[in-house]
């Protein structure tokens, strides 16, 4: 099995939320995580030709290919375990009506749900799946 990396705002509370949401819905431990704000992160983000100082959307790094905004959000959702798979099929939607309602939420997610001053510390019970 092929692992698929997650990089995600490792001071957004919405952020720490959806990696809780994740790793009991991936029994297989298909995805890793690490902060956007890492230098692993950052090193990530410049082998895919992202900005390493956006910090705005998630990204999935799955096969060689990356993938942000609405479009890693719902591939996520396709590689958990049912019945998660079937939110895919809102891939269905034009990705600029996704995407805009994803960059609505990216913009106001510190502000409905919170951030620290530094990047999330995984619980020992999840840190094997960070990098």
């Amino acid at each position: 099995m092929k692992t698929s990396i997650v990089l995600i705002d490792g001071v957004c509370h919405l952020c720490g939320w959806l990696v809780t949401f994740i790793i009991p819905r991936d029994p297989a431990g298909r995805f890793r995580f690490a902060p956007l704000q890492s230098d692993i992160g950052r090193k990530l983000l410049q082998q895919g030709g992202l900005d390493a100082d956006r910090l705005d959307t998630v990204v999935l790094v799955e096969k060689g290919e990356y993938y942000t905004e609405s479009a890693a959000a719902l591939r996520i959702l396709r590689g958990l375990r049912f019945p998660w798979p079937a939110a895919y099929l809102l891939i269905t939607v034009p990705a600029p009506l996704r995407n805009r309602l994803y960059r609505y939420v990216a913009r106001n997610r510190y502000r409905w749900f919170g951030r620290d001053e530094q990047c999330l510390l995984p619980t020992p019970d999840i840190r094997r799946r960070f990098l």
